[in-house]
């Protein structure tokens, strides 16, 4: 923390006007200044700044306060951050205490050694032929020297010891080196070496600018297309944004965000003179992520792909804002552009004028529905509804919701009281008509509205709020040994497939797997969007339960029809489940489903770690050091996993 002796020097030392000039056309008034509030907008002189009192008042918002508070408010800092960036312009020295005892932030020895290796990287990249593929690359996307020492754009040699040797040179030990993520070490080798090599190298920043890793792209053929930094003390993936340190002030000035999919999307945006611009880290946006961006601006612009899966992005990045409070809207490029090659071709102006055509996420919802005719024919409006509803119950802020219900009133022909009991029941697929699943045979119920899936498969559906089909089955035999030399042998994975899976779901049957099984499928059951959710993280072919199993198999084959269809291929004890299970109402089926979900995969973790560590220790069947490579990379990506899971 931060002494208040600290602060109050920082506060003494600050020239208000100085700071706030930065962010504010002043003039002299007498022995103030005046100009227009940044808080509301206004355009006439009605904020003062007093040099002789450090504060600032806004004779019409109200709002005042001093130089810390200001850089606060306006550009998003927490109240460390602001102290920090107010004493840096005042020249003084902020040393946080512990205890009594002045101790410096334990995670500066990271930031400093992965600025060194941004640094070193970005001499390799402009110094040496190994480098010109690199180059080379950059050029083929219009980036020159200046672009590309702007963005600290690098390169990292293919010897994978030369970063080490450097860094080391420079007092930085291996152990920091390894705990920021540079290095990787490798079980029964005595050299670490770096965890990138051969890849262009873009560092990663946090909000307040430090260097906390890297995105390494590769260059030619290769997988992954991009390598980002592990997961450690000061790189979370799901927390940060590319550009957030540099695009925060002008998101705060403009007043909005542009979230693009993309590094090279959101460097082009920058470059063209739209600094607002940032991107998710390779991933799709998370709810931190989110929260960041509400933390700046309500207004947010998605700027995906056009395509099918860029669609589906677009979708849950909006369900993401929408459940901060954010207005969420859509700017569509033309069919086969992306933002960097747009914006290259037409420039800033072209995208502005895209921009201005953005429509709300809701309404672009809306319009995908109607370009496939889901509210031309009454069988598939009742559909059309259900993949909609999902949005309304996301959108945290009241007004909004209470527009969104008027459109889909409006669009869909339906009362809209019967539009917000919908969404106020606490079992969807029921309708507040108390229904049951009947048996296969049975009489339908005759108030049933939704009509049956065609029995070719789904209808012609919607991208964004399809239930993603679950991965194919486990394929026992690609995993029933390890290739050595064409000879297969043991009951484990291949070392290819250790190092690049993510960690299969397989935990042993207990009466906690069993608990949280069922407690999936009830909140399927009575939350038809949870369907989606838990399939994407935790598919059938992973459940241990056989009725569970087979319940979650046909919820996804009828995730759009009515329960009485669900019935069809279940046995009468397995109706007899699900009948109990929508009888017992979950109070909020999606905090208990990630939940369920986090207890399965940390299972599945320990499970897989385990049996990892098995094959490291068993000295009947001896490793290459390949294979133990392998092995310990994914020991290490397994304790990443399950730190990350821990957090969240």
């Amino acid at each position: 923390m931060i002494s208040a002796e600290t602060i109050d020097r920082v506060r003494e030392s600050a020239d208000i006007v100085e700071i706030i000039g930065e962010h504010v056309k002043l003039r002299r008034a007498g022995a103030d200044f005046r100009g227009p509030c940044p808080f509301h907008g206004g355009k006439n002189p009605n904020f003062s700044v007093s040099p002789r009192r450090g504060q600032y008042h806004c004779f019409k918002c109200g709002v005042s306060g001093d130089a810390i508070s200001f850089v606060r408010e306006r550009l998003g800092l927490d109240f460390a951050e602001a102290v920090r960036y107010v004493a840096a312009r005042s020249g003084i020295e902020v040393k946080e205490e512990r205890r009594g005892e002045q101790a410096a932030d334990p995670r500066e020895p990271l930031w400093e050694a992965n600025a060194a290796a941004a640094s070193y990287f970005r001499d390799v990249l402009w110094t040496e032929d190994e480098a010109k593929p690199a180059r080379d690359y950059l050029a083929s996307r219009d980036i020159d020297k200046p672009a590309a020492d702007r963005f600290e754009l690098g390169y990292a040699p293919r010897d994978g010891a030369r970063l080490r040797t450097h860094l080391n040179a420079m007092g930085y030990d291996d152990a920091r080196l390894l705990a920021a993520g540079l290095l990787v070490q490798r079980e029964g080798q005595d050299e670490p070496r770096s965890r990138f090599w051969g890849r262009l190298m873009i560092p990663i920043h946090d909000a307040s600018g430090r260097h906390v890793g890297f995105g390494g792209r590769v260059l030619g053929d290769g997988e992954p297309k991009y390598l980002n930094s592990a997961e450690s003390e000061i790189f979370i993936k799901g927390r940060l944004l590319y550009g957030m340190s540099s695009a925060r002030h002008a998101v705060r000035k403009a007043d909005r965000a542009l979230v693009v999919e993309g590094y090279f999307d959101a460097i082009r945006l920058v470059l063209a003179g739209v600094e607002e611009t940032i991107a998710p880290l390779g991933t799709a946006l998370t709810e931190q992520q989110a929260a960041l961006l509400a933390k700046l601006t309500k207004n947010v612009f998605l700027l995906y792909d056009s395509d099918e899966a860029g669609l589906k992005a677009t979708f849950r990045a909006g369900l993401q804002l929408l459940e901060q409070g954010v207005s969420a809207r859509v700017a569509s490029l033309p069919e086969g552009e992306d933002p960097d090659t747009f914006v290259r071709a037409h420039g800033a102006k072209g995208l502005e004028a895209q921009l201005a055509h953005a429509i709300d996420i809701f309404d672009r919802q809306i319009l995908e529905l109607q370009r496939r005719g889901w509210f031309d024919e009454l069988h598939k409006k009742r559909r059309a509804i259900d993949r909609l509803l999902p949005t309304l119950r996301a959108t945290a802020d009241a007004v909004t919701r209470d527009i969104y219900i008027a459109r889909l009133a409006e669009v869909s022909g339906v009362d809209r009281d019967v539009l917000v009991r919908e969404l106020a029941a606490p079992d969807p697929r029921a309708r507040g008509r108390g229904a049951s699943v009947a048996a296969p045979g049975a009489a339908r119920n005759e108030r049933v509205d939704r009509a049956p899936m065609r029995e070719d498969g789904p209808p012609d559906g919607v991208v964004f709020v399809e239930p993603r089909r679950p991965p194919e089955a486990f394929d026992r035999e690609r995993f029933r040994g390890r290739d050595r030399g064409g000879e297969r042998r043991r009951g484990f994975r291949r070392t290819d497939d250790w190092a690049s899976s993510h960690a299969v779901a397989r935990v042993s049957p207990s009466a906690r797997v069993t608990a949280a099984e069922k407690g999936l499928v009830q909140a399927m059951l009575q939350d038809h969007g949870q369907v989606e959710i838990v399939v994407e993280r935790w598919g059938p072919e992973h459940f241990h339960h056989p009725v569970y199993r087979r319940i979650f198999e046909r919820l996804l084959l009828t995730a759009d029809a009515s329960l009485e269809a669900l019935a069809d291929g279940l046995t009468s004890s397995e109706i007899d489940i699900v009948n109990q299970l929508v009888a017992e109402p979950l109070p909020n089926p999606g905090t208990q489903v990630r939940a369920w979900l986090r207890r399965l995969q940390l299972r599945a973790i320990d499970e897989e770690r385990d049996r990892v560590n098995a094959m490291l220790m068993d000295p009947e069947h001896p490793l290459s050091d390949a294979e133990k490579d392998a092995l310990v990379a994914r020991k290490q990506q397994l304790n990443a996993d399950r730190a990350a899971l821990m957090q969240s």
